[in-house]
């Protein structure tokens, strides 16, 4: 399952919104992904995401396959709408 979602976060994802994301990412059996142009890194590892330097407005497109996927794609695009 994959869905492109804007950040909608006032500071992009800076240390602590970073290890949250990973900590919500954690909480599923699927593989999940970020990608943004032709990076892409697995949601569980912090160094991974903080490696996008992600950006208030900017894309980034959701990957998840597993059991749990469709749970996983809506828990992480709420945190990224937060």
């Amino acid at each position: 399952m994959r869905k492109k979602v804007i950040v909608e976060m006032q500071d992009g994802l800076e240390a602590r919104p970073i290890a949250m994301l990973v900590q919500t990412a954690s909480q599923f059996k699927s593989r999940i992904y970020l990608e943004i142009q032709e990076k892409r890194v697995n949601a569980k590892s912090i160094m991974g995401v903080m490696s996008l330097a992600l950006l208030n407005g900017e894309a980034v497109t959701l990957d998840a396959e597993g059991p749990d996927d469709a749970e996983a794609i809506a828990a992480l695009e709420a945190f990224l709408k937060k």
